[in-house]
């Protein structure tokens, strides 16, 4: 995968570590000193930011040898990221490059694992990320997200639509949002329409008014199978998107009932991935 990360914001992530410098190294007199730096896993990993990592030793002097892309399944004990360069360089960037391999690839993995799950429980369905990542987050969120086999569900406000109750309440509830559908539909004709339900009787209103997809969210499992199996007849047009508390261990029910999209923030939250980092001398001939 690319990195699309600017250079603005690899500067900003080595700045927050080392803002006046190394002041451990630079007391030691090891800075220009010839190493090598190696990351090595511990566990079972999807990858995510090898390339961001590689950027950020790089931006501070190492040269990156050898790295593994992001969505690599590596195996516990893999080396992944390789690089040499003055001691000064490598201790800069050590604590920058683990981070971002560690937060990242523990969303990849995450992610990869219900993605796995999901499909083989429903071979069609789709995995999709809200806009729940942490602040400032965003870029690498999503990237580790894809690095995992899921795709976001909503990159942001400006680039789809997702009707909420929280916005018919100011058009007069439902119906009268749902009245208004066609022209909304017709001024947005590129756009798929996604109107989130409160309850059955509501997704059904919704799907017989027209949407593109229909999200209900916290419905169990026993009730959602029930309402993909009667969307499915009636409105066979219908996509079916299902939110709300959907992790690791429920997913594959959820997929399970026919649903089209599962929508989660699950895996953002949780144990970030384990590494190893080596910082040797190169020896001296």
């Amino acid at each position: 995968m690319y990195s699309l990360t600017p250079d603005s914001e690899i500067e900003r992530y080595i700045e927050e570590d080392a803002p006046y410098g190394d002041l451990t190294t630079t007391l030691l007199g090891i800075g220009a000193e010839p190493g090598e730096i190696a990351f090595t896993t511990r566990e079972r990993t999807v990858l995510c930011c090898t390339e961001e990592a590689g950027r950020v030793l790089a931006k501070c002097g190492a040269e990156v040898l050898f790295a593994l892309p992001s969505g690599t399944v590596a195996a516990p004990g893999t080396v992944i990221l390789r690089a040499s360069g003055p001691a000064a360089a490598l201790h800069a960037g050590w604590k920058v490059a683990m981070n971002l391999l560690e937060y990242a690839s523990g969303i990849s993995t995450r992610t990869a694992s219900i993605v796995e799950r999901a499909r083989a429980a429903n071979q069609g369905v789709s995995v999709v990320t809200t806009r729940k990542s942490f602040p400032g987050t965003k870029k690498i969120a999503i990237k580790a997200i894809m690095a995992g086999g899921a795709f976001p569900h909503r990159l942001g406000l400006s680039e789809s639509i997702l009707v909420f109750s929280q916005h018919t309440a100011f058009l007069g509830g439902l119906d009268a949002f749902l009245e208004k559908l066609p022209e909304l539909k017709s001024r947005a004709p590129e756009q798929k329409i996604l109107v989130e339900a409160d309850s059955a009787e509501e997704a059904l209103r919704i799907a017989a008014a027209g949407a593109d997809v229909v999200q209900v969210d916290k419905m169990p499992v026993a009730d959602l199978a029930a309402l993909v199996t009667e969307i499915r007849s009636r409105f066979p047009g219908v996509a079916i998107s299902a939110a709300g508390g959907i992790n690791g261990e429920n997913a594959a029910s959820y997929a399970a009932t026919g649903i089209d999209i599962l929508v989660l923030s699950s895996v953002y939250f949780g144990k970030p991935a384990d590494f190893s980092t080596g910082i040797n001398p190169k020896p001296k001939p």
